[in-house]
């Protein structure tokens, strides 16, 4: 099969391998869609990203068909439309025609989108349904949402409306950027701009005056250091880059924050499969009877060299404007 590969020098090239053998409690699937990451790149670049790879194929949320199931598989047939988050735990990663992963993580497509929109949806789903729950927010809780029209951006502020939760302030760089926020459901003065002058004042000031409750921080880096700064003391810090500064950790430490770590790959380690067939099932039920939309999309190419380097430095160099990037198969 036809697959996008990393060699021994670490580089990605365009390749060709056996189709994965399917074990007993797995599933092939024949992949229609797969979507990108900023882990896909920074896997490359960061050595802490770096430590997770357990496969030269990169790639780690897909839709497609079984085409294939293990003697201990029930619960599917062959044929049916199917979406994963692979993690770590398949055969190999999404940059392929096929993957054979664990039944256990796998959930049936929603009926009601396709399957490049269904390829969107596992990671920046399975993460903002992950920060929704353990938050156990209420209705009063001020929130700032870092880089909200991301993936996990995009898909949390959809969670939280959902939920009527109202009080957020969410940062963006574009004024097409902006404009995605307010016809999710935000008003225009819970939407800064980060690269204004200014920007903790303008984000205080956007909630009147007051440090906030909770900060999820999509960004990282600088982010972290603003994020920081405007918590309230004892607030809660999401991280959700692993990219936080030395001196905003030291800023989180001294205003007591509970620093909160979200990571889907927590659940592999430990093989909580139920997490992720879980997860996508109750994402699938809130998509087909419409409490939220899939993220928007993009279609970059097929599956080929090309099109994932063209990804990769799209999601490099921030410019995705709000869509999921997907690869067809």
């Amino acid at each position: 099969m036809k697959v996008v590969i990393l060699n021994k020098n670490f580089q990605l090239e365009d390749g060709n391998i056996e189709i994965p053998q399917v074990k007993s409690n797995e599933v092939l699937i024949q992949i229609k869609a797969s979507g990108f990451n900023p882990i896909d790149y920074q896997m490359l670049e960061n050595e802490l990203e770096r430590k997770l790879i357990s496969s030269p194929i990169l790639g780690r949320e897909l839709s497609g068909v079984i085409v294939e199931k293990g003697t201990e598989v029930s619960e599917f047939n062959v044929g049916d439309e199917v979406f994963s988050g692979s993690g770590s735990m398949g055969s190999n990663g999404t940059y392929a025609e096929y993957i054979s992963v664990p039944a256990a993580i796998v959930s049936l497509k929603p009926q009601n989108i396709s399957f490049e929109q269904a390829a969107s949806i596992p990671s920046a789903g399975l993460t903002s349904l992950q920060i929704f729950k353990r938050l156990q927010l209420n209705p009063e809780n001020t929130i700032l949402v870092t880089g909200a029209t991301g993936g996990v951006g995009s898909f949390l502020i959809k969670l939280l409306l959902t939920n009527h939760i109202r009080k957020i302030i969410a940062t963006v760089g574009s004024e097409a950027n902006r404009q995605i926020l307010l016809n999710m459901g935000l008003e225009s003065h819970q939407i800064i701009n980060y690269k204004e002058e200014n920007l903790i004042e303008n984000l205080l000031k956007a909630n009147k005056g007051q440090s906030f409750d909770i900060g999820i921080d999509l960004v990282g880096n600088h982010m972290s250091e603003v994020t920081a700064n405007v918590l309230k003391i004892n607030g809660t810090y999401v991280d959700v880059t692993a990219l936080v500064t030395k001196e905003a950790h030291e800023h989180l430490f001294n205003k007591g924050s509970l620093i909160m770590n979200i990571s889907n790959y927590t659940y592999s380690m430990v093989k909580d499969y139920g997490y992720y067939k879980n997860s996508l099932e109750e994402i699938s039920k809130l998509i087909e009877n419409g409490a939220i939309l899939p993220p928007q999309y993009k279609t970059i190419g097929n599956l080929s060299l090309e099109t994932v380097l063209q990804a990769h430095s799209l999601l490099k160099n921030n410019q995705a404007q709000g869509h999921k990037l997907i690869m067809k198969h």
